[in-house]
Formats: C-alpha cells, sequence, structure tokens
C-alpha cells in the first residue's frame, strides 16, 4: 500500500505536531511518510518547505500516493486543483485538522486509496473518519474500490460514472467473472455471475442495468448491451527468500500471511520468485507446488542489477551469504517486469522473506 510514500503537509506549530503524530502512526504499519512544513514550524520533526504551498504541492504530485494535509479543507483544494488530471492517477488527498479532531477523505477516494487512508488515520490518532463517497455510505463497493482492491486494471475508465451512478441508485448490478478469475467474497451490491467467454459476459449483461466484466485479457466494448467497466488482472509475483532450514510449511504460511496484508488470494498471483541457489532446495520448490504457482529462479547478478527507489535496507547477513543485500523484494520485481511497484514491502516471518510486486 502507497509504494512510492505519503506527503504530509502542515503549516502551523500545531499542525506540525499532529502530523508527526499521523507520520508515526504510519511508520508503525510500515507506511513510509515524510513531514514537510514551512521553515519557522519544523520543530524538528520535519523538512523545510521553501516556496509556496502551491509550488511544493505542483512538484511533489506524482512524487508520491498520497497527501496528507494537516490544514483547512479550502487551503489543500486550492493548491491541488491545478495538478489534477484523472480519478486514475491522481494522488490520495487527505484532510487532517490541526488538532487531529478529524480525518477527511478529499481525492482519490476510491482508486486512490484515501478513503482507506482515511479510515486508518482515524483509527491510529483517535480522529473521526469522514468519508463522503456515495459508494461507502451506502455498505456498497464502488467498480474503481474493486479494482484498487484486486490490483486490476481499468480498461474503460470513461464507464466508470455510468456504472457507479447505477450502483448508487440501487439499480440491478452484475459482476462477470470470465473464464477462471478468481474474487475474494469482498464485493458488495453486486450479483456474481461467471461465464466462459467474453461474448458470453455480453449476453448476460442484458438481464441487468449495469455492472463490471473481469477477464483475463482486454475485451471489446463496442457491443456490450448496457454500462459496463471491463476489468484485467495486473500481474502479481510473489518474491521469496527464505534461511536454508526454512520448511516447506514456513514458507506457505509466510506466503500466506503476505497476500492476506493486501488482500489477495492466491488465485490473483501469476508466479513466485526467489534466488536461483534456492533450485535445488525440497522446499521452496514443494511449496510452489503446493500453492499451485510456477517459481523463477533469479541470478544473483540480476538481483544486484535492480534499481528501485522503494527497496528495503540491505540485510549484512545475506550479502555475507550470497552477496546481495535482499532477494524477495528484487525476485518480484524483476519478474512482475519493467516499471514494476512494491505493493507489499519485505516481511519477515519464521526465517522466511515476502515481498509482493505488480505490473504497471
Amino acid at each position: 500500500m502507497f509504494p512510492k510514500g505519503i506527503a504530509v503537509i502542515a503549516l502551523t506549530t500545531r499542525g506540525v505536531e499532529t502530523a508527526a503524530k499521523i507520520s508515526a502512526a504510519l511508520e508503525k504499519l510500515e507506511i513510509k511518510t515524510n513531514v514537510y512544513s514551512p521553515e519557522q514550524c519544523i520543530q524538528g520533526w520535519a523538512t523545510p518547505i521553501d516556496v509556496r504551498l502551491s509550488e511544493f504541492v505542483k512538484d511533489i504530485v506524482g512524487k508520491v500516493d498520497a497527501i496528507i494535509a494537516v490544514m483547512a479543507t479550502g487551503i489543500i483544494v486550492r493548491a491541488i486543483a491545478p495538478c489534477l488530471k484523472s480519478k486514475l492517477t491522481d494522488p490520495a488527498v487527505v484532510c487532517v485538522d490541526v488538532s487531529g479532531r478529524f480525518a477527511i477523505s478529499l481525492l482519490s477516494g476510491h482508486y486512490g486509496g484515501a478513503n482507506e487512508l482515511t479510515k486508518i488515520i482515524a483509527r491510529e490518532i483517535g480522529a473521526t473518519p469522514v468519508i463522503t463517497t456515495a459508494s461507502d455510505v451506502l455498505g456498497k463497493t464502488s467498480v474503481d474500490e474493486v479494482a484498487r482492491l484486486l490490483n486490476f486494471k481499468i480498461q474503460n475508465p470513461e464507464s466508470l460514472v455510468a456504472v457507479n451512478s447505477a450502483l448508487v441508485n440501487d439499480k440491478r448490478m452484475v459482476l462477470i467473472l470470465v473464464g477462471n478469475v478468481q474474487i475474494p467474497e469482498t464485493v458488495v451490491g453486486y450479483e456474481v455471475k461467471r461465464v466462459n467467454t467474453s461474448e458470453h459476459a455480453a449476453v448476460l449483461l442484458e438481464d441487468f442495468d449495469a455492472g463490471a466484466i473481469i477477464s483475463e485479457k482486454p475485451m471489446s466494448t463496442e457491443k456490450l448491451p448496457k454500462p459496463a467497466t471491463i476489468l484485467t488482472p495486473k500481474k502479481i509475483v510473489v518474491g521469496v527468500g527464505a534461511r536454508k532450514n526454512a520448511s516447506e510449511n514456513q514458507i506457505i504460511a509466510a506466503v500466506d500471511s503476505a497476500l492476506a496484508r493486501v488482500n489477495l488470494p492466491v488465485e490473483r498471483v501469476n508466479r513466485l520468485a526467489t534466488v536461483d541457489i534456492k533450485k535445488d532446495s525440497p522446499s521452496m520448490v514443494s511449496a510452489a507446488e503446493k500453492l499451485g504457482l510456477p517459481i523463477d529462479f533469479v541470478s544473483v547478478d540480476a538481483l544486484r542489477s535492480v534499481k528501485y527507489a522503494g527497496l528495503s535496507p540491505d540485510s549484512k547477513l545475506v550479502t555475507e551469504k550470497i552477496g546481495v543485500g535482499g532477494v524477495c523484494e528484487r525476485a518480484a520485481l524483476i519478474i512482475a517486469g519493467k516499471n514494476a511497484n512494491l505493493i507489499l514491502k519485505k516481511m519477515k516471518m519464521n526465517g522466511v522473506t515476502v515481498a509482493i510486486a505488480e505490473a504497471k
């Protein structure tokens, strides 16, 4: 979650105190943050801002996944407005008052994760969460929230307004699964149907007011009889590192725990990845077989070549043993492909390390 990190911006001394509290809480959850404020307010907790807020926001948009603005809503709204492009690319923006009483989801509530971030902040600092998106208020899952939760690409974003409008207006909704795609039982507001082909999906859509179609491959939208959003899975790779004596069950338990953290079923994973010295590891090979996943073995030289700003600090022990500072994150990123992102940084469990990467 939020692999590029979060900028926490405060403009007053009291605001910096609240920003520091938010940052500390998120860091405990392994969510990377940086606090920024004008020089006269930094109090040793923040990086100074030496330009106008609008200029700073313009510069930082695109470099972070989210902005937490500890200030009045009007201030951040005016600063962020000129930077907005699309609900699929804009950062999540959450506004918190300087006393930390309210956390308000302002922008990119669903696909950007602002609603989820608002809930996390509220829980961690004792604030009241304020979320106004209609689907959340009604206890339903919007299509863009489905895409974010399950790491799907949205093929036709122009459909979102019509489909989400139908959802919040209590129209008859369908979620059509094409082929063998799998989803957890956390999607509310849709009848879930399964068909064999995209042609069958279009026919089934006739019986509903709107819906979403989840397909392994992009599909034509020209002949869809009703508003429908097409979702296609992003490639998901789980990187694994393990001590020599790690058992098959320990590896499986660590992978299951990692997937649970990002709410992904194992069926959504495309491959496992690890270092090539594990080719002859019975526990690693057997664990992959039990999970039902193909496994790729990556050379140490390839692992060393990975350039990614969010890598966890190198392990001295791993460096001494195999010649590179870490396995799981690097292996996952390599197999996920160019411009991949970590959606779960390295976690450790019983001598096993796991990280999860998704294709861009």
